[in-house]
């Protein structure tokens, strides 16, 4: 498994008054620094060894979001009256339901 391919990101935590390093594969996992250079630094260090502890106890280990496959497809459920709003929306506008959605899902 390459550590290199999870998601980091350094972010400024008021509560600790530092920059908190996270994974977005290991939510529980987190490194404070007071440089963001140092925060990315040791979360990496500690993904790094706790997928090593993984791999030792032959433990499931996350895959990293940037390796999966994505189909472009998901459901998702809503009021028929939110339905309807988008289905009158996408009508008016000329376009398919779909692209109405993708469109709003992406701004």
């Amino acid at each position: 498994m390459n550590i290199d391919h999870y998601t980091y990101r350094v972010t400024w935590s008021p509560e600790d008054g530092e920059h908190v390093g996270l994974c977005a594969e290991f939510p529980s996992l987190s490194w404070l620094a007071e440089k963001p250079e140092a925060a990315l630094s040791g979360i990496r260090r500690v993904v790094a060894k706790t997928v090593a502890d993984m791999k030792k106890s032959g433990e499931h280990i996350p895959e990293p979001l940037a390796d999966k496959h994505y189909s472009g497809e998901f459901r998702v459920r809503i009021p028929p009256v939110v339905h309807r709003t988008l289905a009158l929306q996408a009508a008016e506008q000329g376009v398919s339901l779909n692209r109405l959605a993708s469109a709003k899902l992406a701004a």
